[in-house]
């Protein structure tokens, strides 16, 4: 893993960590633990299968992990020093593959 990859990752789960916090510090916790029993995710898996983590928020807060996906990403954004704009065509992935290429570039 490269040395920008791992930065990119280690700033990914401060902001899943900071973001899930508008759930409370018992909230979070409670989503840690659904998305490792009911889709054998650990915290520390989540940068390497975003796909999984965000279809595992879905299922348990419908259109309200929207969000909670928000959020996280706008957190994420801050800690890059990138420059959030919302699009309507943007879903979660699409903004961290947006968020990764940008830092990339920066980096």
């Amino acid at each position: 893993m490269t040395k920008e990859k791992k930065v990119f990752n280690e700033v990914l789960l401060e902001a899943v960590d900071e973001g899930l916090l508008i759930l409370g510090e018992s909230g979070r916790k409670a989503i840690y633990f659904h998305l490792q029993n009911s889709h054998s995710l650990k915290r520390e898996d989540i940068p390497e299968k975003p796909e999984i983590f965000v279809n595992g928020l879905r299922k348990i807060f419908g259109l309200g992990a929207q969000a909670i996906e928000r959020s996280i990403v706008r957190c994420l954004y801050s800690k890059l020093g990138l420059e959030f704009i919302e699009r309507k065509d943007y879903d979660f992935l699409k903004y961290l593959d947006a968020a990764k290429n940008m830092s990339e570039k920066e980096g």
